[in-house]
């Protein structure tokens, strides 16, 4: 599954990000309400879990946005407020959940899964770019009769690249979902893992490359032969 948590507790939203990687869910994490809206509308995700407390633009509206462009993907509603009148809010302005911080993981997963099953739950064992495959299960790249182990990082690069194919991710970004936000990494730190991919893309023989737009940030594209 392709989770988006939109949550400005960073530590929170990076514990959420970790627990859906353990279960080798796809998760994008992003921590202010207007960035969150703007990834809800520009990709396609199985939930979205979606604070209500957020700068910039609250989740109340954010739900309301989203269904006012005819997105009707699952939105599940995190806040700290236990009041009745919030939740009958949360959930007129097309929510279809509401969880009460603080809240047992295992609970949370639960109604991801519920969620989506009313969808018909797909959950993703590999992702395909070009003549690119990524097996989500054990970090193998391949590209044709070729194949190669990546390392986490380099997994975690690919897989947002990836998962994003029609984006400009910017340095910030991948070291924002990927280091987390308090980390040391800096912008050399993605430039190196960038270049590790662009080998591996060599030695497959892919036709796919990670273009850079100068100032801006890295995007996949397939090259001309």
């Amino acid at each position: 599954m392709h989770i988006l948590i939109v949550e400005d507790e960073i530590r929170l939203a990076e514990a959420l990000g970790q627990i859906m990687t353990e279960q080798k869910y796809m998760a994008d994490v992003v921590y202010d309400g207007e960035e969150g809206l703007d990834y809800a509308l520009s990709n396609e995700y199985d939930v979205v879990i979606l604070d209500v407390m957020l700068p910039h633009k609250n989740g109340f509206d954010i739900v309301r946005e989203l269904r006012a462009a005819k997105k009707a993907t699952p939105v599940i509603l995190l806040t700290a407020r236990d009041e009745t009148t919030d939740k009958i809010r949360g959930l007129d302005s097309g929510a279809d959940d509401y969880m009460t911080k603080p809240f047992e993981p295992e609970e949370l997963l639960a109604r991801i899964r519920a969620l989506s099953r009313r969808q018909g739950e797909v959950v993703l064992e590999e992702m395909k770019y070009a003549d690119l495959t990524l097996d989500l299960s054990n970090y193998m790249l391949s590209a044709g009769s070729k194949s190669i182990h990546l390392g986490f990082k380099e997994f975690e690069v690919l897989k947002l690249l990836m998962a994003n194919p029609n984006m400009v991710l910017s340095k910030e970004s991948l070291i924002n979902k990927i280091w987390g936000a308090e980390s040391e990494a800096e912008d050399n730190n993605v430039e190196a893992y960038i270049s590790f991919l662009r080998k591996k893309f060599f030695f497959l023989g892919s036709h796919v490359n990670i273009g850079t737009l100068r100032k801006v940030g890295y995007k996949l594209e397939v090259r001309d032969e």
